[in-house]
């Protein structure tokens, strides 16, 4: 992100503007030219570049002023999305020149993103491009109501009416068809400065507002203190030093306002709780926060929750918590999205794996024709389809609340897709479940059944979980039931976390290897407990969704769950609850005693 000039003062209004279009239709001239003409650039900057240019033997030009990149101006298009402040007497702007070129366009989606109103720029000479007309659409996906249309290089054509008149009533009747009513049909020409800051000479037959009095004219959005607290946990930290034993969930407020006393509920897991303090980096505590401040809370009752779980009022409408979102989605990546790969989502706060799991409808956004029945997206397509998580995440439908309603899809690396949540689908036939009865419809097996196996072992299958904080002597604790039980001749493995076996550490917190390292998991515990064993593993901080996946995946064997520490689950009740003092042979006693009660180990006693 290349940021040009000081920003906004504090105190006056500001309002985030993205200026897209085709490739050299002139965004970044239109810019330029606004900047130079209100005085709002830094002393000097104006002489530096037109120096500059003259040392490089090429024509000065208004863009050059946003395009500061060097290899930017080297090859005379924008590929990172600009930002610049400017100044009108009513307002403070961000502007955010978002690049035109067809294989930037994922820069664009991020500028249009953030906007609350836009101006679209068209080239006189050369008309209503495909380009232009898919801008057009990603805005109106991305929920920018206000735009207006600037028809940019009028000197080109000799300011002719005929010209400008055409161009506005072909595109004002495709905006139509995408659900916009632009503000204003601007004639200009950005590089002589015609209709940037107030009227010109050249285009007596145009009586609307200039660039700059569009601006004015748009509307700021109701700030987002007003709408429902929506806070994405972003981490929790513990500070031990001087006894201080407190959690701090920290994130920032994207919308509404949270004090302490208020009754807070995180979703996806629907755990709840109460604020009691806000806590700053170096600030005594404060009483309350609002939208755009990054902050900590402390909570009356303990909960264990995790980084991607967002906070919501429970006197408020509450985020949907799913794992199947319908969605409209702009694919950018030259490969095609299609169906059983597995991506990224990035959703607020929430990283999870994600897959392709039906296609409702494909757009062309430059013609807004449809295509149906298709089994992949390709690239610049638009399409209405569901993509499914293996466990939920917490969202709002983009009409409701566009912070939490937006999202990107990342591929290899790279950001492949942007779009918008239009429903939380119903969670019936989940992608965990379906793969559970297609696995075991397919599975080949011989006539030795679960019953001839528990006869030949003298124990029942069972996945032995063990769960709970980090550091809390799971692991030693698993070891030793895996030797007291082998020591006893029971068929029994234990499978450590750090077993290279599976290709992924399971505490870790990147986007959506946890899920995957739980898929996993769960397959490798099935093929155990099919095979007759007492499948012995631990995974630390296990919340209710997650057993879920592991629970599905073992089915139809059997699931034991074994809690240490300070440990609880919101839905689900553990089997056996131990202290960490317990995590000894008196834990051992207890796993033993549990296991025969639940007839897991016949005749036999440790």
């Amino acid at each position: 992100m290349t940021t040009l000039q000081s920003p906004p003062a504090a105190g006056r209004e500001q309002m985030n503007i993205v200026v897209i279009g085709h490739v050299d239709h002139g965004k970044s001239t239109v810019i330029g030219r606004l900047l130079a003409d209100t005085d709002s650039l830094p002393e000097g900057k104006l002489d530096r570049v037109r120096r500059q240019c003259r040392l490089n033997s090429k024509p000065f030009e208004y863009a050059f002023l946003l395009d500061a990149l060097k290899d930017e101006q080297a090859q005379g298009i924008t590929i990172d999305s600009a930002r610049c402040f400017f100044r009108s007497a009513q307002r403070e702007y961000i502007i955010i020149d978002a690049p035109g070129h067809i294989e930037f366009l994922k820069n664009m989606i991020s500028g249009a993103a953030r906007a609350e109103a836009g101006l679209l720029v068209i080239d006189a000479a050369e008309g209503v491009q495909e380009n232009s007309r898919r801008h057009g659409y990603l805005v109106s996906m991305l929920g920018v109501r206000q735009l207006a249309v600037v028809i940019n290089k009028m000197d080109l054509v000799g300011y002719d009416p005929d010209v400008f008149e055409s161009i506005r009533d072909e595109y004002r009747e495709f905006l139509a068809r995408v659900g916009i009513e632009p503000a204003a049909f601007i004639p200009v020409s950005a590089r002589e400065g015609d209709n940037i800051v107030g009227p010109s000479a050249h285009t007596p037959w145009y009586e609307g507002p200039s660039v700059l009095g569009i601006l004015d004219r748009f509307t700021k959005a109701a700030p987002p203190v007003d709408q429902p607290l929506r806070l994405p946990v972003q981490d929790v930290y513990k500070f031990t030093e001087d006894g201080d034993d407190r959690r701090i969930i920290a994130g920032r407020i994207e919308t509404g306002a949270l004090a302490a006393g208020d009754r807070i509920v995180f979703q996806p897991s629907g755990k709840t709780s109460r604020v009691a303090s806000i806590e700053n980096f170096n600030r005594p505590p404060q009483a309350a926060a609002s939208a755009g401040e990054s902050t900590g809370v402390t909570l009356t009752e303990q909960v264990y929750v995790k980084p991607g779980e967002l906070i919501c009022k429970a006197d408020q409408p509450q985020a949907a918590a799913t794992s199947k979102l319908r969605v409209n989605l702009f694919w950018m990546s030259p490969n095609p999205m299609v169906m059983g790969k597995r991506y990224k989502l990035k959703l607020a706060g929430a990283r999870a794996a994600t897959w392709l799991t039906a296609i409702h409808n494909v757009l062309d956004a430059s013609d807004l024709t449809t295509a149906a029945n298709r089994r992949q997206i390709e690239r610049h397509d638009v399409a209405e389809c569901t993509l499914e998580t293996l466990r939920p995440i917490a969202c709002d439908t983009a009409a409701d609340i566009p912070r939490t309603g937006r999202f990107v899809i990342i591929d290899n690396y790279e950001i492949v897709a942007g779009g918008v949540v239009l429903d939380a689908a119903a969670e019936t036939n989940t992608l965990i479940a379906d793969h559970v009865r297609q696995r075991e419809k397919a599975w080949d097996r011989t006539s030795i059944t679960n019953g001839m196996r528990a006869g030949r072992y003298r124990q029942r299958s069972a996945l032995v979980l063990i769960t709970g904080p980090v550091d809390h002597g799971k692991r030693d604790l698993a070891k030793a039931l895996e030797e007291y039980l082998f020591n006893s001749g029971r068929f029994v493995y234990y499978l450590g976390v750090s077993n290279s076996l599976l290709g992924i550490d399971s505490d870790m917190n990147v986007a959506g290897e946890r899920d995957e390292y739980l898929r996993r998991l769960g397959e490798v515990s099935h093929l155990f407990t099919d095979a007759g064993a007492i499948f012995i593993t631990t995974v630390s901080d296990l919340d209710d969704y997650e057993l879920d996946i592991i629970d599905t995946l073992n089915q139809p064997n059997e699931l034991v769950v074994v809690a240490v520490g300070e440990h609880r689950f919101a839905r689900r009740r553990s089997d056996l609850d131990l202290a960490p003092a317990q995590v000894d042979i008196n834990g051992l006693r207890q796993i033993r005693e549990l296991l025969q009660s639940k007839n897991y180990l016949m005749e036999y006693h440790l």
